[in-house]
Formats: structure tokens, C-alpha cells, sequence
């Protein structure tokens, strides 16, 4: 899916970075691939933080994928501090590409994971790919109690049981992902 993604980005990035006189020719394509690294490892910092119903109302269309989203905030907060270190763009450049980027590329997302036509993206494999597999087996529209999540032993089956699970999850990927050589370990095996 990281493949799907970077095709997502490379599609949305023409005026923010290709066309953007202050990104060199030759940094046009690693700032594209990091636009797509600060969207997967964002989401998956997302939730590891046990911002599941942020992610869950972005991802399935409940929330506005905008500036004024913190998921999205988040993600282009990220993203503009990557553009400043890794490839020496001033922050007023970087935030506009972020601004405009993220945003765009989060929306075309939305777009499509909730688009039963298209069958590019979707909630299940997002999350299983975000969470190492936390989340297999959840019909996220059904009823959770059939699938026996009462993980935080209360007696009931809540939000509450989903964030902790899937925070379980991309923590477990991302010390995973610290264990295998860092990023890199991460978007090798996220979104495949």
C-alpha cells in the first residue's frame, strides 16, 4: 500500500512541489517519498498516542481532512519539519508545501477509502498495515462485542477497548521499525 500511497502523493504534488521554484529539479522525488512518510508514520504516531477516534473520523470521512483537523495538523507539523532538516528548505517554504500537501493527499484518501468503487484503499487493510495486524478480524461497522474485545477487562466492549488495541499495535510496529533500521524498517513492511 505504501506503493498506492506515493502514487497518491506523486498525483497531488505537482503545484506544491514540482512546480515549486524553491524545490530543486533534483529533490522533486525524496520530497514527495517524505510527503508520503510523514502521512503513513503520522497516522501511525496517531494512534499510537491512542488517537484512535481522530484517525477513525479523518479516514472514514466524519472529519474534515483540513488545516483545522489536528491529525492533519499533526501530519503537516511533521512534515514541514522534515522539509527544514533533511533538504534545507526555509520553514515559510516548507509550511506551504505542507499546507498544501497534506491536506490535498489526506482528503484524496478519504476519498477513495471510502469509495466502494475503488478498491485502492480501505479502512481494514490502513489499519492492519498501521497496527502489524492489530486490527485483522475487526468489522468496524459491526458490533464489537462478537469479537470478544473487552481488552481493558471492564465487563464492556467500548471505543475505549479499539484505542487500546490498535495503540498497542503501531507501538509494537514502531519498535519494530526502531529495531530494523529505523524509517526505512517501518515503510519497507507498512503499507505492503
Amino acid at each position: 500500500m505504501l506503493d498506492q500511497l506515493l502514487q497518491l502523493v506523486k498525483s497531488s504534488a505537482n503545484e506544491a512541489v514540482v512546480n515549486n521554484p524553491a524545490v530543486p529539479n533534483e529533490q522533486n522525488e525524496a520530497v514527495i517519498s517524505e510527503a508520503s512518510n510523514a502521512v503513513a508514520t503520522g497516522l501511525q504516531n496517531e494512534l499510537a498516542n491512542g488517537n484512535t477516534q481522530g484517525v477513525l473520523s479523518l479516514l472514514s470521512g466524519k472529519a474534515e481532512a483540513n488545516e483545522s483537523n489536528p491529525v492533519v495538523n499533526n501530519i503537516s507539523g511533521n512534515l514541514v519539519g522534515s522539509l527544514v532538516q533533511k533538504f534545507g528548505l526555509n520553514s515559510g517554504t516548507a509550511s506551504q508545501i505542507a499546507g498544501a500537501l497534506i491536506p490535498m493527499v489526506l482528503g484524496k484518501l478519504v476519498k477513495k477509502t471510502n469509495d466502494p468503487g475503488d478498491s485502492s484503499f480501505n479502512l481494514p487493510d490502513i489499519l492492519n498495515s498501521l497496527t502489524g495486524g492489530s486490527a485483522s478480524g475487526l468489522n468496524l461497522g459491526g458490533v464489537l462485542a462478537k469479537l470478544g474485545l473487552d481488552k481493558d477487562g471492564d465487563g464492556d466492549v467500548d471505543f475505549q477497548d479499539l484505542t487500546s488495541m490498535l495503540s498497542k499495535g503501531a507501538k509494537q510496529q514502531q519498535q519494530q521499525k526502531g529495531e530494523s533500521g529505523g524509517l526505512g524498517g517501518l515503510l519497507g513492511g507498512l503499507f505492503n
